[in-house]
């Protein structure tokens, strides 16, 4: 009796003579679940009352862990790409650009099926459970979202902008980039928006729709690049020498070897200034690896011009004072009584937190 009463509100579990259908032989798994959980409660004689209750939590309980299998799937999957990728030398992409790589799909693939999961779960909750009719439901569905996608472009433009980054791989978690005006860390990437986080320790979330060019600053390799300035009265064959030297022995260093793939040298005179004329240097360094190198170079750099007299020119600072008196040709210092200048607001912008060189 309890068969009958129940398993023919289930399409497709059985016909109420205990035959089943062809439906339910090549149906999917969670279905064919269902069906033989309700066949059991049939079998033992449970009530009919409990039906859509038993039937939500069987819905829940298929949902986790159907969600907690795409998750271990994924995991899967992405330690299989990761241990099968060719050495380095070989690789298209280095081992941590694949790994960053690899990760970001996997979490966006978690998370795009997780809110799959969800829905078609709450549709089967309404049509076993509460006995809703989901046919109608869903045509209207399809009818409001219509209206809600003129309503949602920006919405929509985020997610597409996003499926875009993801398949042309324009940056993945961890990298450095420069996105819609602000510099930063990929902390966290979904395909609506992007989060990343300065130098500053700021976080910032920028929509992935209004990202219309996308720098990375840590793709494969990157480059040295500093400019030098020097006084006009300067040898400039010995500072081209000192500057190929230093560039030379760091990356001799073995505390430093492993972060340059070129030694830093002069490649061409820069520009003129005012008070001095620039040496342009570059050199070649794995990603990421830029600016610690650049900040190394230019302290080994300053250290053999004061060894060798050679000066770094500085702009002239002259002070007027009052009516009649001579200019001063440098600032004086502040004496105890003086006020002390005003510190700089430390929650000021500090300009672009990521620059190269």
């Amino acid at each position: 009796m309890a068969m009958r009463t129940i398993l023919p509100r289930w399409p497709g579990c059985s016909r109420g003579d205990g035959s089943t259908p062809p439906a339910t032989r090549g149906g999917t798994p969670p279905m064919a679940t269902i069906c033989l959980v309700i066949q059991l409660l049939s079998a033992l004689g449970i009530d009919p009352a409990w039906r859509g209750p038993a039937m939500i939590l069987l819905i829940t309980i298929v949902a986790l862990v159907t969600w907690y299998s795409l998750r271990f799937g994924a995991g899967q999957v992405a330690g299989r790409v990761l241990a099968r990728q060719p050495p380095d030398a070989e690789a298209v992409l280095p081992g941590v650009e694949l790994e960053r790589r690899v990760r970001t799909l996997e979490r966006t693939a978690v998370r795009t099926g997780g809110v799959v999961i969800v829905i078609v779960a709450v549709l089967m909750a309404l049509s076993s459970g509460f006995q809703v009719d989901i046919g109608p439901a869903v045509a209207g569905l399809g009818i409001v979202g219509i209206a809600v996608g003129f309503g949602a472009q920006t919405l929509i433009r985020d997610w597409l902008a996003g499926i875009f980054v993801v398949l042309e791989n324009q940056y993945n978690q961890g990298d450095v980039v420069r996105i819609a005006g602000v510099s930063g860390v990929v902390e966290d990437f979904s395909l609506r928006r992007t989060m990343l986080r300065d130098l500053d320790g700021t976080v910032h979330s920028v929509p992935n729709g209004q990202i219309t060019v996308a720098s990375n600053l840590t793709r494969v390799w990157a480059r040295v690049n500093v400019d030098i300035p020097v006084a006009y009265d300067t040898d400039l064959d010995l500072a081209t020498r000192l500057i190929n030297d230093v560039g030379a022995q760091l990356h001799a260093d073995p505390e430093w070897a492993a972060r340059l793939l070129e030694a830093p040298s002069v490649v061409r005179i820069g520009h003129f200034g005012d008070t001095g004329v620039s040496l342009k240097v570059l050199g070649q360094v794995p990603a990421a690896e830029q600016w610690a190198v650049a900040g190394e170079l230019r302290k080994r750099i300053l250290a053999a011009f004061a060894e060798h007299g050679i000066r770094i020119p500085t702009a002239p600072r002259v002070m007027v004072t009052a009516s009649g008196a001579p200019p001063l040709a440098a600032e004086p210092e502040t004496s105890a009584s003086e006020p002390a200048p005003e510190p700089k607001d430390p929650t000021a912008p500090a300009g672009p937190p990521l620059g190269a060189g």
